[in-house]
């Protein structure tokens, strides 16, 4: 069994003989195109480069995580002078 559809109209639908109305022609700035590029656009390509970095380098510091949990399960290890330096740190790396 065989079946034919027939054409029920133009394939072109712009009819034969009729050209499309002029459209107007878009003027290029002389000295080539441009684009830029946003500061929260910047940061975000530095974080997900940053976290690129950090997913991919090695755990190479085991052997000192395990050395400073043994240090601070010692109850002697956490004094005045720890916690002042720890301290110290913690406001230099977040103030500056």
């Amino acid at each position: 069994m065989s079946m034919t559809i027939d054409r029920i109209g133009s394939i072109d639908p712009i009819p034969p003989g009729k050209k499309p109305a002029d459209t107007e022609r878009v003027n290029k700035p002389r000295g080539g195109d441009s684009i830029s590029i946003s500061s929260q656009a910047k940061e975000s390509a530095e974080l997900l480069r940053a976290q690129q970095l950090v997913a991919a380098a090695a755990d190479v510091r085991a052997e000192r995580v395990s050395e400073l949990k043994e240090k601070i399960n010692d109850p002697s290890y956490i004094n005045d002078r720890v916690v002042n330096a720890t301290a110290d740190r913690l406001m230099e790396t977040l103030f500056g």
